[in-house]
């Protein structure tokens, strides 16, 4: 039968039952199932905090809802320092997204559906619709500005390919935060107090992080800023230079252009036509050639989405060139182009844009906007910077089988705009420092953005400035991943633990001590366990008591597969009046006596806590 014991909180008192291991719903497994792909999803699994439900479905169980509840307690703790909580619908009427014109805008990633009337809803992806509503109907004036909005509920989003856990899902918890400023000066402070409290949220919970320039994707907006975790099951790709403390995106990231050295003409140094049998690839076409790739001139053909004048989805033609050595970055060439999204060209689109095949595809006689406009064969064309300037080239000929060479950009091609559209490379130079750039697997947990104007004009928010003048208010939007928050610290503890076990920051953990009793049947150690447990709750450590009757190597495996960061071991040094003491996240053991454990371990998990927020 449970003991009741009084357990500190907060400086108040509460009667609450021991936590007993043995009366506790802890499933764990002795092996991952065989489709857990990361480290963190079969760990996750085998220390029974979730158990799925369908594909990126998850249900928390014990454990899994402790830890995420003490990861909501800290955003909520920080978030009420700059904001306000609110509790927003998760179900949302069609025509509010389609006010902001967004409702098209989401594709399939929106999960759709009709009432018994046959009204179309969605479940909600995020809130600025819905936030934005709000605002257009309650603020009048700059004297209620700003405003910080700000809640922690569940997102849905139809993920094509879930998978690596709690990483890709199509259901999840998400602390999403909206400001509303009078001007663009306002809005750099709401930005600021966000990047300020994410650092300190992230601190807290016991993450290594870097923040890194990013795209902001379908929210829009003029800045936006990703909070990444390095781990190998991420799928974001960071650049990085350690000397400069530039990081970005790779969807973001910009390099300096490797040097290239020109080739020199040949005849009258015009395009000259070369017959190039079975050479598409342009390793191939560098090898018949005699050339680097980067003299290569790579072209890569798609169909973008966007409006036209009536709001309708169409596509266009957008055609991008770059060097051989280098490959595009769709993120970065969807913004230049003006485009929503692309998708690769077919055989016909090919055929039909510039009358030639796949692999011998170039930019001699292609039709450009807006140059030919009206032309139904006229595409959008970006060239990226490496091709500015550059001389003696090799493109295709748009004709199976020949190539042209002595290609000049500029006198032989033009284009509608020229923009970076390409990926960095590892070991490009930094912009700013000369060294070379690193390139890592990353987690987001958090990302701010600056929206600007986007959706409370297209709503039609408006407040009366200090002049009586209605202006439009500037936004901003702020989202945090509850479970990737988890899931991370997760992934950098297994990495240091050999992926078999991993070991929680107190912050965050279930439980921030286990305490493990190696013999139950032994009165002694029994009655030690007791003491010892009671008397870290007495001091406010969140304690389990492991009092099944189990072997002792059972209890330490569960014990290091749950993540609880400290066991101390009630065994046979009892008789001395000492029990061993684990830090599994420093990887060391101690003995303590029976008396002085306790406040040891408050202290220690005191001291975890402020390295974690003054560092």
């Amino acid at each position: 039968m449970m003991s009741a014991r009084i357990r500190p909180r907060a400086g108040k008192c509460s009667f609450l039952p021991m936590h007993r291991w043995s009366q506790l719903f802890i499933p764990t497994l002795r092996e991952a199932p065989a489709d857990a792909e990361v480290a963190s999803h079969k760990l996750l699994l085998r220390a029974g905090y979730v158990r799925q439900l369908g594909a990126g479905i998850y249900s928390y169980l014990f454990l899994g809802n402790r830890s995420i509840n003490k990861i909501i307690g800290i955003v909520r703790d920080e978030m009420d320092r700059i904001g306000q909580e609110f509790f927003l619908p998760a179900i949302h009427p069609k025509e509010i997204w389609e006010a902001s014109g967004r409702w098209s805008g989401m594709g399939d990633n929106m999960f759709r559906l009709k009432d018994r009337k046959g009204a179309e809803l969605c479940l909600a992806m995020t809130h600025e619709e819905i936030v934005t509503d709000i605002a257009r109907k309650e603020l009048r004036s700059y004297k209620q500005l700003p405003q910080i909005w700000y809640q922690i509920q569940t997102k849905f989003r139809d993920e094509p390919r879930p998978k690596a856990g709690l990483l890709r899902v199509r259901q999840f918890l998400m602390k999403d935060a909206y400001s509303f400023d009078i001007d663009e000066a306002g809005l750099d402070v709401s930005y600021n107090k966000h990047d300020e409290t994410y650092r300190r949220i992230f601190t807290r919970c016991g993450l290594e992080f870097v923040a890194v320039e990013a795209d902001s994707g379908a929210m829009g907006g003029s800045q936006s800023q990703e909070f990444m975790v390095y781990t190998d099951a991420g799928e974001d790709l960071i650049v990085s230079c350690a000397e400069s403390g530039y990081a970005a995106n790779l969807e973001k990231a910009t390099s300096q252009l490797s040097p290239v050295t020109e080739m020199e003409p040949t005849g009258d140094g015009m395009p000259e036509l070369v017959h190039t049998p079975g050479k598409a690839a342009i390793a191939d076409v560098a090898e018949f050639f005699n050339i680097s790739p980067a003299s290569d001139i790579k072209t890569v053909a798609y169909m973008g989405k966007k409006k036209d004048g009536t709001g309708k989805n169409i596509e266009v033609p957008v055609i991008a060139f770059l060097r051989g050595d280098h490959f595009v970055n769709e993120t970065k060439l969807t913004a230049a182009a003006y485009v929503s999204e692309l998708r690769t060209m077919d055989a016909e689109e090919l055929a039909f844009y510039f009358e030639g095949p796949a692999g011998y595809l170039g930019p001699i006689g292609l039709k450009v906007l807006p140059a030919d406009k009206g032309d139904p064969r006229a595409s959008f064309v970006v060239i990226d910077e490496g091709l500015e300037d550059r001389k003696n080239m090799v493109g295709g000929a748009n004709k199976l089988d020949f190539h042209f060479r002595n290609i000049e950009p500029g006198r032989d091609f033009t284009w509608t705009r020229i923009a970076d559209i390409r990926n960095v490379n590892e070991g490009d130079l930094d912009v700013t420092c000369g060294k070379p750039l690193k390139i890592g697997k990353a987690v987001e947990i958090g990302h701010i953005f600056k929206l600007g104007y986007k959706y409370s004009k297209s709503m039609g928010a408006t407040v009366l400035n200090r002049e009586g003048k209605e202006v439009t208010p500037i936004m901003g939007s702020y989202g945090i991943g509850i479970e990737r928050i988890l899931t991370a610290a997760i992934e950098t503890s297994a990495a240091a633990n050999d992926g078999k076990s991993y070991a929680l920051h107190p912050a965050i953990a279930p439980f921030q001590v286990v305490v493990t009793i190696t013999n139950v049947g032994d009165a002694a150690l029994a009655a030690a366990g007791e003491k010892v447990a009671a008397d870290l709750e007495a001091a406010g450590v969140d304690v389990i008591l492991d009092d099944r009757d189990e072997r002792a190597g059972v209890k330490f495996k569960d014990a290091d597969l749950v993540g609880i960061p400290y066991r101390i071991n009630i065994g046979r040094g009892v008789a001395e009046g000492k029990v061993e003491v684990i830090d599994r996240l420093k990887l060391t053991n101690q003995d303590h006596s029976l008396d002085e454990v306790a406040p040891y371990l408050s202290s220690l998990i005191a001291q975890a806590k402020l390295d974690r927020t003054t560092n």
